[in-house]
Order: C-alpha cells, then structure tokens, then sequence
C-alpha cells in the first residue's frame, strides 16, 4: 500500500485511534481562481471572504433562496485564489449549480484539483511533524498555517479530547506519513461525528438550514457579512430566536441495522429528528449525528424501524446555547 492508497473498511476501530491519518478520498478539491473570486464566493457563502486568510481557513455553507444548506464546506485561501472541499457524491451537483452565478464574474473559474487532496490526521504527532514550529500558531479550530507541500489546519477536537487536523497537500509530492499510523476514512467520518461537525449527503442535502447542523459552532457561519444567497432566513432565524431545532450526537450500544441518513428518530410513534450521519464501530456499536427538536431531546428515542434501539446522548465538544432559547411550534 502506498501513501495515496486509503485502506477500505466498512467500520471505525473502537476506540477511535489517539494518533493516525487517513487519506480523505471521499472529498474532492475544488480551486477557485480569478479576479472575482472573493466576490463571487462573498455572494453564494455565509463565511466573510475577508476573513479567509493564509492562518485562517474557516469553514462555510452555501444555501438556497430558502435559506436550506446544499454545500458545507471549508475555505483554505491559497495565495490568490481559494481551495474548498465538496463530498464526491454531491460534488458534480453542487459545481452546476454554482457556475450559474460563477457566469457573472468573467475570467473567474472553478475547477476540481486533481493534484490535491486531504489527509485527516487524529493527534498531534504527525501534525507536529508536518508542521514544526508552525503548530504552536494554530490555537483555534480554523487556525491554518502553509508548511511544506500544502496547508495545516487545525479543526474541532473530538468531544473526548483528541486533537484532530486536515493537511491540505498542494503539491504532487510524497510527504513522509507513517504508515503503521493509516487509518480508514471511516474513522475519520467517526471522528467528525464525534467532534459535532456534520456532512451532507444526498438524502439530507436542502433539508437544514445550518444552524439546524449547529455550523455556526463550528465557524461556519458569519452573521455580520452582509448578503448572499439565504441570508435573510438564516439570519433571521438567529437574530429573532427562532431556532426550534439542532445537531445531536447519540450511541446505540449495539444494532442490527445502520440507521441511514436522512432516516426519522421517533419518540414513540412520533418523528421528531432525522439522521445525519451515521458510523458503526467494530464491536457492533454505533454512533450518529442527528437534527432533534429541542422540546424532544430528552424523551426515549430510537431510530425508525428499531424500536428496541434507544438512543443515548452523547457529548459535544462545543456548547448550543440556542437549546435553551425559545417557545416551540411546529414549524
């Protein structure tokens, strides 16, 4: 095996590793390159492109008209231009639908990487090596630093403690990775599920708006920026409170069947959740990302089609004050 192949496994090691790295092939690069390119990602992102900078790499969400995340996404400023990072599978689909307002801004294009790619990295070891003394800078989830061959980040740690980075590789080469440290993508999915950060899929994109995906606690959200596409709802929905909904991190002890995304948590007969994301662990657990209604949280839930599986909170590594905000309704 090389350091491009990424071992193939269906589940995460239980417990996750203190220290490994995992080539994230289920993402795709994209560069965005040209004289409008801050002006147009101003206009179809919630993040401030004036707050991208070389040792500041945030992430960000695009939204419908509706105000409903399509793309969740990281912003990495790469000298003049800007990298980001779509899901393979919904990669195609969101580049169409953004290239429609790309079409405004002349000699300013967007195109997939293939020379690049992410590296998942649990623990500080392999960090500080990539890193050297540039790792003291990165305080911060977002904090980002060049070093040789690409771009450190440093992103939210899991809710258990462990420090967690993305090295953006920019260049073709071979950087030194250990190779008894490789892991599986699937742990680094169990990772994000652990440190609170969402993914879209097929099945759930346009369902939320972000701070539904608590993405504004992750430094995806900015709400003083000013307008883009769905920022009168978003906005609205954090100025006046009205956030009836949002991200929760649950384990089953064991279950015969993954709960997919996009799939209802019930309390009783009644769906109040959807899944989001959703890893099985090799001892038969698993654990999942889920939009609740607040006033439902703390009732017995399990998964549609499981009734025998209930649900036990888990912790995050941020706090939701918005959970202790406002009357509910159903709507």
């Amino acid at each position: 095996m090389t350091d491009t192949d990424s071992p193939v496994s269906a589940v995460a090691d239980y417990p996750l590793p203190n220290n490994g790295w995992a080539v994230l092939d289920d993402q795709v690069v994209v560069r965005i390159s040209g004289p409008g390119t801050d002006k147009f990602l101003q206009g179809q992102f919630s993040q401030n492109l004036d707050e991208v900078t070389p040792d500041r790499s945030p992430r960000a969400a695009a939204a419908t008209p509706k105000g409903r995340a399509y793309c969740l996404t990281r912003m990495v400023r790469a000298g003049d231009d800007i990298l980001m990072d779509f899901p393979s599978e919904l990669a195609d689909n969101i580049i169409s639908h953004l290239r429609k307002y790309l079409m405004l801004f002349r000699g300013t294009t967007m195109e997939e990487v293939q020379e690049s790619r992410i590296i998942g990295i649990l623990g500080s070891e392999l960090a500080e090596s990539l890193g050297g003394d540039a790792l003291d800078e990165l305080k911060e989830p977002g904090d980002s630093s060049p070093v040789r061959d690409g771009i450190l980040v440093k992103t939210q740690p899991t809710a258990e403690g462990t420090a967690r980075f993305e090295f953006w590789q920019t260049e073709e080469s071979e950087p030194a990775l250990p190779a008894g440290d490789q892991m599986s993508v699937t742990d680094w999915q169990a990772s994000e599920i652990a440190a609170g950060v969402a993914s879209l899929t097929a099945a759930t994109q346009e369902s939320f708006v972000p701070q539904m995906l608590n993405w504004q606690h992750v430094d995806g959200v900015h709400f003083k920026k000013g307008c883009y596409t769905g920022q009168e709802v978003i906005a609205r929905m954090h100025f006046l409170g009205q956030l009836k909904k949002s991200l929760f991190r649950f384990r089953l002890e064991r279950a015969e069947e993954l709960p997919a995304p996009g799939s209802a948590l019930l309390a009783g007969e009644r769906s109040v959740g959807e899944v989001v994301n959703s890893v099985k662990y090799r001892d038969s657990s698993i654990e999942l990302l889920a939009v609740v209604r607040h006033d439902a949280a703390e009732n017995t839930l399990h998964p549609d089609g499981l009734p025998e599986a209930v649900l036990a909170p888990m912790p995050l590594p941020y706090s939701v004050p918005e959970r202790e905000k406002s009357p509910q309704s159903d709507t």
